[in-house]
């Protein structure tokens, strides 16, 4: 009987190629800034239109400024034309955007749940990594080139070969403190960051449906960090109750047949895995990376493993059997499509809220949208920051990646709520750990490598 994903598979097949592969058809695109332009003028040049430019959407993130009064600019060298060209091109296609100065604009992977653009059932696709954020809602997310892109807004259709499906699923109670990154990492760490290699992941097991739909976001986020085609979670009651009312989602009679029709997108209980994982989630605990790969990464209170390649370790500054707890930082990011929701947001202000930053450290929390950003300041989270000594930015992706334009220094250690600690992604020479939002805001309380509780 037939999974979650070949559900979804199925129902947006339209036919197959005599290879083999699979014609799907595209319900939405999201573009952005960075490439959204290169997708739209090629298909200009060619002499083709977007199909049907209602289901196409953009979002000014990936390079935009997010300084305070940043109006309509980036820190990029010769990236205002990115946005410019894209906004053009955007416009003369019918396309919405959601610009920088939109009171939507945000990350795509926070904007499109929050209006509810991505919904149960539905196919998506963006030129970016971290597209399997949106399959939390129980839609078929998943990254693809500016080339794929164009395809898509032109024939509302993907070729693809069908993936391999693999079942992770987490059984048990989260330890107090331990969140839905720590479940992300403590996989990835467990089984390689190919250990997911081009498969259609579905989460599921007890943890994942008492986690709220931001924390599920989180933990499809990092399927990408895992190598997966995507990553999904089954919708469910909490699925539904958080999707209601959103702008783009079904209301009155249709929201009524929708839900009736999103109650069948389950995996069926004989259904078939090619792989399945279990993992005691009891067992798990604050996370932090010490290498240059997600899959680098262990207990916040375990040393750096004694059998750990040379290469990364001396890249970061580290030696084997040495602690992580209490290194030296000077910097601390909490932003990202991984963890810059309200829910982030309002965990690490409960951290620091009557306490400051330690000397010497540079802090930085990015809402991913501006809507995030209204709402944590209608609740007062931006003067809890602020008074902590953190910069309170704009939204967008900032220095969750050194092409934005602004960086931390070479040599610099900085805990960072991200999904990626590769060699110079947060800056030529940076040495970045990642971690919860929550790790993340103690230690830059303390001035070193901390959990909560232990800022002293």
């Amino acid at each position: 009987m037939p999974s979650l994903f070949e559900k979804l598979w199925s129902a947006h097949e339209i036919t197959r190629t005599k290879g083999g592969a699979s014609i799907i058809h595209i319900d939405r695109v999201f573009l952005h800034e960075r490439t959204g332009a290169a997708a739209l003028n090629s298909l200009k040049a060619s002499g083709r239109s977007v199909w049907d430019a209602k289901r196409a959407f953009v979002a000014m993130d990936h390079i935009v400024d997010t300084r305070p009064g940043r109006g309509d600019a980036t820190l990029m060298p010769g990236g205002q034309a990115f946005i410019t060209e894209t906004r053009a091109a955007a416009r003369q296609a019918g396309i919405h955007i959601f610009d920088v100065t939109d009171p939507d604009q945000g990350i795509m992977h926070v904007v499109s749940p929050e209006l509810g653009i991505v919904l149960p059932g539905l196919t998506l696709v963006a030129p970016d990594s971290h597209t399997c954020t949106q399959g939390a809602v129980g839609a078929l997310a998943w990254g693809i080139g500016s080339t794929e892109a164009e395809h898509a807004l032109a024939t509302s259709t993907l070729r693809l070969k069908k993936p391999p499906t693999m079942r992770v699923r987490f059984e048990g109670q989260l330890r107090p403190g331990t969140t839905a990154k720590d479940m992300a990492l403590a996989l990835i760490a467990a089984h390689g960051s190919a250990g997911g290699q081009g498969m259609a992941i579905e989460f599921a097991g007890s943890t994942v449906r008492a986690l709220d739909m931001e924390a599920r976001m989180t933990l499809c986020n990092m399927a990408t960090e895992f190598a997966a085609f995507s990553a999904v979670i089954a919708p469910d009651a909490t699925t539904l109750a958080w999707l209601k009312g959103r702008r783009y989602a079904p209301n009155g009679e249709n929201w009524a047949r929708a839900a009736a029709h999103w109650a069948s997108l389950v995996s069926d209980a004989d259904a078939q895995f090619d792989r399945e994982i279990l993992i005691n989630a009891s067992e798990i605990g604050p996370m932090v990376s010490w290498g240059t790969s997600p899959s680098q990464s262990g207990p916040i209170h375990a040393p750096v493993p004694a059998d750990a390649p040379a290469k990364p370790l001396a890249y970061m500054g580290l030696s084997p059997g040495q602690s992580l707890e209490g290194l030296p930082i000077t910097g601390a990011f909490i932003g990202s499509c991984t963890n810059s929701r309200l829910s982030d947001l309002r965990r690490a202000a409960a951290i620091v809220r009557g306490q400051h930053v330690a000397s010497g450290v540079r802090a930085l929390v990015v809402p991913g949208s501006s809507a995030v950003k209204r709402a944590a300041e209608a609740e007062g989270l931006d003067a809890v920051f602020k008074a902590a000594g953190f910069e309170w930015r704009e939204s967008g992706c900032s220095m969750c990646f050194f092409a934005g334009g602004e960086s931390f220094g070479a040599g610099e250690r900085v805990i960072s709520s991200t999904n990626r600690n590769f060699e110079s992604r947060q800056g030529r020479g940076t040495r970045t750990h990642i971690a919860s939002p929550e790790v993340v805001a103690a230690s830059a309380l303390a001035g070193h490598i901390a959990a909560p509780g232990q800022t002293a």
